[in-house]
């Protein structure tokens, strides 16, 4: 059974990477809307933002990724909600084939798809001044940090693709998640916000993480804050997960 679903998720991811390949404006746009903030916070409000002697490319570099994996996690739902929609799964299901594979298929694809995006945003960064001294395993840790955020908020795609009564819909639970690094210490410092704000931000999930990789980035030590990163991602992904297959259950009954 094992072998099965190694061998089917393959085929089925290959088919789904397929989609992007044929639709490369969907990497694009998603990567578009996080330069485009970038630009704007830079240029236009970077002078106004005290960040010390960091340069605020750099300060605030960590949370447009984060922003970049919400807009891109938008998508695995609207190609699921697609193939839900025009009956390929029911296909599958009359199929000799592991019926996980096909979610599994749509997650991997996002991870491959949110990957393009990221290096893209951070290519732009580089041409904007963005500097950073960390080595080798520093970036493998950001790295890591990313993929398990990116597979967190993936599973949560799955979840409003299965559920969607319509391809917006499918796509709308993505804009509290691109909101959220507002609510955070991604773009100007908590110190700076009101009382109850302040302790939203600091005690939300992007917050830990924007401040881990800001860390890794500037060869900082990384504190507690990497632990509290790691475990909002996994209880993320674990709930997440849950649901998704709930939900996919109830689907192919």
């Amino acid at each position: 059974m094992t072998t099965y679903f190694f061998g089917d998720t393959a085929v089925l991811t290959g088919r789904t990477l397929r989609h992007v390949t044929r639709s490369v404006d969907t990497i694009i746009t998603t990567a578009i809307t996080p330069v485009a903030m970038m630009l704007m916070f830079v240029y236009v409000f970077g002078g106004a933002i005290d960040t010390g002697p960091v340069q605020y490319v750099d300060y605030m570099l960590p949370g447009i990724l984060l922003i970049t994996i919400g807009s891109g996690v938008a998508y695995t739902a609207l190609r699921l909600f697609i193939d839900m929609r025009t009956g390929i799964f029911e296909r599958f299901q009359s199929m000799p084939i592991a019926r996980s594979g096909v979610l599994w298929a749509h997650v991997l694809t996002s991870l491959v798809a949110n990957l393009i995006s990221l290096l893209l945003v951070v290519a732009v960064a580089l041409l904007m001044g963005f500097r950073s001294g960390a080595g080798i395993l520093a970036w493998l840790a950001v790295a890591g940090i990313l993929l398990l955020f990116t597979l967190a908020l993936t599973w949560i795609a799955v979840i409003a693709g299965l559920t969607a009564k319509s391809a917006e819909g499918g796509g709308a639970f993505s804009y509290p998640l691109i909101f959220l690094p507002f609510l955070s210490s991604a773009f100007v410092p908590t110190a700076t916000m009101p009382g109850p704000v302040r302790w939203f931000a600091e005690n939300q999930p992007v917050t830990s993480i924007v401040d881990t990789i800001r860390d890794l980035f500037a060869r900082q030590p990384v504190g507690d804050d990497i632990g509290i990163a790691l475990a909002w991602c996994a209880g993320i992904l674990v709930v997440a997960y849950g649901f998704a297959m709930a939900a996919y259950r109830r689907k192919i009954a």
